[in-house]
């Protein structure tokens, strides 16, 4: 059994421990260094590549992942469960990206991107606490009272797991500059709060 008092020497701008899958649940910048290669085995799985579509040669690979790296309107984090490396996440202020095209955005609206990499943690019951605790991470922002998110319109999957953590379904459109079709999905601070964010335990090292 895990303990929720645990600590570790770590650079985590986040981290909570959830009691529904009783794992400690934690969040770090990505880095080249540390990352490049766990990344790009990730994004050229069979179950990502076809949402991502980022199955480049490592040369490539490595410049998008700069450029992401580069991007100021962008954190791409890796998410760990338990401490182990397993899921990457991209958080972003909305209103700076191709997304705000297409809805009425708010200058402190957050968007979040997300994907579980190793497939021995698929279909295991993680990506709701995950995302949940992300999108608790977004709303640690003042003046953010909304999350939003555009996936894939073919990934019911994706969809299920934001509509179990508070997210509205706005509607399917065309996300021409990701060259997708896409859902808006929408979650606000009201709802979140109200329905859905985590209870943490106490000393669980929530930060």
């Amino acid at each position: 059994m895990t303990d929720p008092t645990l600590t570790v020497n770590d650079d985590y701008d986040y981290r909570t421990y959830d009691r529904d899958i009783d794992r400690q649940l934690a969040f770090r910048p990505a880095s080249e260094s540390r990352d490049l290669g766990r990344l790009h085995r990730w994004l050229g799985s069979e179950h990502v590549q076809p949402y991502w579509e980022l199955d480049l040669p490592l040369p490539a690979f490595r410049e998008r992942l700069r450029e992401k790296l580069a991007d100021d309107h962008l954190t791409p984090y890796i998410g760990c469960l338990d401490h182990v490396p397993m899921s990457y996440w991209e958080c972003y202020w909305a209103a700076e990206d191709d997304v705000a095209a297409h809805y009425d955005a708010d200058p402190a609206d957050r968007g979040v991107h997300l994907l579980i990499g190793p497939t021995e943690y698929l279909g295991q019951g993680y990506a709701v606490p995950l995302l949940r605790a992300v999108t608790a991470m977004q709303f640690r922002h003042p003046e953010t009272d909304r999350v939003v998110a555009e996936p894939d319109a073919r990934n019911d999957a994706a969809r299920r797991v934001f509509e179990h953590c508070g997210f509205r379904d706005e509607g399917a459109f065309r996300f021409e500059e990701a060259g997708k079709d896409a859902r808006l999905l929408v979650c606000e601070r009201e709802r979140f709060e109200r329905d859905v964010a985590p209870t943490p335990a106490s000393g669980g090292g929530e930060r």
